[in-house]
């Protein structure tokens, strides 16, 4: 391979990390919005949003240039489209961190309803899958990808365990269904997020093992 298509491959995958930093910042500011009560953790989630979103085209326009200048084989030919896909991906979970940030500003507005501890374990949970998911991605490590995949009922199962709870606030008082909803659409954009980290995992594993493993034990 000739040297201007390693430097475009390359700005391929260094724009894609400098996406999924600042997606991992926005998950973790958004959920501090909300567990802090801090409007400016919001405001900075919201500000940076359009930057992941000028990234994800700036991702297709790049996958576009090289599959137009260079007749890649199938291997970078896969690659270009997993690249297309990771970066749509994360620009979907900057969007449900900027849903968990606009909720937090409603909940700032009214009286703490309960701590729900649960919140932070399943963005934590979710930070560390969406490092390992990219890691995966950069280090070419398939079986770091397929780990990753049944962590997300774990996921699944905490966002159960925090609209039970929910509900049973808003049944003891009408007044907590506001806040409980609020809440409850919050640990929903996490659980969210995670289905998108799933889905770069599965496309990492497609990429380096040739696997298409999207729909098992579906």
């Amino acid at each position: 391979m000739s040297h201007p298509f390693e430097a475009q491959l390359a700005h391929i995958r260094e724009t894609l990390l400098l996406m999924s930093t600042l997606t991992d910042r926005n998950l973790s500011l958004a959920v501090r919005a909300v567990t802090e009560r801090d409007d400016q953790l919001a405001d900075q989630v919201e500000e940076t949003d359009s930057e992941i979103d000028r990234l994800e085209v700036m991702v297709d326009d790049l996958v576009v240039t090289y599959m137009s200048t260079h007749g890649p084989m199938a291997r970078d030919s896969r690659l270009m489209l997993i690249a297309s896909k990771i970066s749509g991906n994360l620009e979907r979970i900057a969007d449900q961190a900027t849903t968990i940030a606009r909720r937090a500003r409603k909940l700032n507005q009214e009286p703490r309803l309960v701590e729900v501890t649960e919140i932070p374990v399943m963005a934590e949970m979710a930070q560390r899958l969406l490092h390992e998911a990219i890691t995966s991605f950069v280090e070419a490590r398939y079986e770091l990808a397929q780990n990753i995949i049944p962590q997300d009922k774990e996921i699944d199962e905490l966002n159960r365990r925090i609209a039970a709870k929910l509900i049973a606030l808003m049944i003891e008082n009408p007044e907590n269904v506001t806040r409980s909803v609020h809440l409850m659409i919050i640990a929903k954009a996490i659980e969210r997020a995670a289905d998108h980290v799933q889905n770069i995992a599965e496309e990492v594993f497609y990429l380096y093992k040739g696997e298409d493993i999207r729909h098992e034990g579906a």
